[in-house]
């Protein structure tokens, strides 16, 4: 089939993985991955890598994203006096015995632990050559306007509604879907730097894997312990943004040659405790087209890399460290809400 778009992105794969491909580098990650996933679980301990989905609290780390909201299900449609939690059958029928209880959540889907999708972020790039930037996405997909709120597309386009806007391509059902579980590797960022507020650039990472004796391979899935899972759950639902966005380190975007690293060795997914993998620019960028996040649009724009976000590490990074390990299997399957550009997940680790 022919590729939607004439130019491809430097240092992207657009259409390595066939022209209409919606999964990206997770496509590395297949039986493979799994057995030698498996083959990393020596005690069969298990550990949950999710921070309570209400964490960090508030909107301090994004304004636009706000905490679950739980309700208890409306009986009939009715109001108050009419949920659906510890309600007696009996009240309708004497002769019942059971008790009900049902819930419906108000919830962003990017607020706590979660997988950003590939709709996620896009770019302004001129993928037909026509010499005008448009909105597009990973392998080419881009944005389609002016469809009424009923209508679908039938061409495969990001959104398909205008009114009502939806990821028809590169939804995280994709990756629901597939399946996540293989080789996961954990990274000490912590062991290295503490809550210091570093930028970890190609020649720190490399000085840390070496000196850590930390080996990752073609379809390995990443992850960064910074501490900051820590500190998020130490302020208890009430962060202090100034705090958070100046504590613990990540990964400079900035740096050509990690992102090239990350290209070249063939990772499969990124994830950290932090809020965005790479660390937030504190300073304006060159005076020139860039992007905000460059890690960002390198991974899922360029590269289809799927990026896991404030998971929790700490417990997990202990074990592993105290065993002298680096490797564990990863499950970690988003749900499979079709349309979405990201998922909450409870992601598990296994050693």
């Amino acid at each position: 089939m022919k590729a939607r778009w004439k130019v491809r992105p430097e240092g992207s794969n657009w259409g390595d993985f066939g022209p209409d491909d919606q999964l990206g580098s997770m496509n590395l990650v297949g039986r493979e991955q799994v057995l030698k996933g498996l083959a990393e679980v020596r005690s069969g301990q298990t550990f949950s890598l999710s921070l309570p989905l209400d964490y960090p609290g508030g909107t301090a780390l994004h304004p636009s994203r706000h905490p679950p909201r739980r309700f208890a299900t409306l009986r009939a449609g009715k109001s108050a006096g009419a949920q659906c939690f510890c309600f007696a059958l009996a009240r309708d029928n004497p002769l019942l015995t059971d008790v009900v209880s049902d819930d419906v959540v108000l919830l962003h889907t990017q607020y706590s632990t979660q997988w950003d999708g590939l709709a996620h972020m896009g770019s302004l790039f001129d993928s037909d050559g026509s010499g005008k930037p448009d909105i597009t996405f990973y392998n080419g997909y881009r944005l389609r306007h002016g469809l009424k709120l009923a209508e679908r597309s039938d061409s495969a386009e990001p959104w398909a509604t205008y009114e009502n806007p939806r990821a028809d391509v590169l939804g995280v059902e994709n990756l629901a879907k597939h399946g996540v579980q293989g080789r996961a590797v954990l990274v000490d960022l912590f062991k290295h730097f503490g809550r210091a507020n570093h930028a970890v650039t190609y020649d720190d990472l490399q000085k840390i894997l070496e000196l850590d004796n930390v080996v990752i391979e073609k379809g390995d899935m990443v992850c960064f312990y910074t501490g900051l899972d820590d500190v998020i759950l130490g302020m208890g639902g009430k962060p202090d943004p100034g705090v958070l966005h100046g504590s613990c380190s990540g990964l400079d975007g900035s740096d050509r040659r990690l992102l090239s690293w990350i290209t070249d060795t063939g990772i499969a997914a990124l994830i950290s405790d932090n809020f965005a993998v790479e660390l937030m620019p504190k300073a304006p960028g060159p005076q020139v087209s860039h992007a905000l996040l460059p890690l960002h649009e390198h991974c899922l724009f360029k590269n289809g890399i799927h990026l896991g976000e404030l998971w929790f590490l700490r417990d997990l990074a202990k074990c592993l460290r105290e065993d002298g390990r680096s490797r564990f299997l990863l499950t970690a399957p988003p749900l499979h809400l079709p349309g979405a550009v990201g998922s909450p997940v409870t992601p598990i680790g296994t050693v």
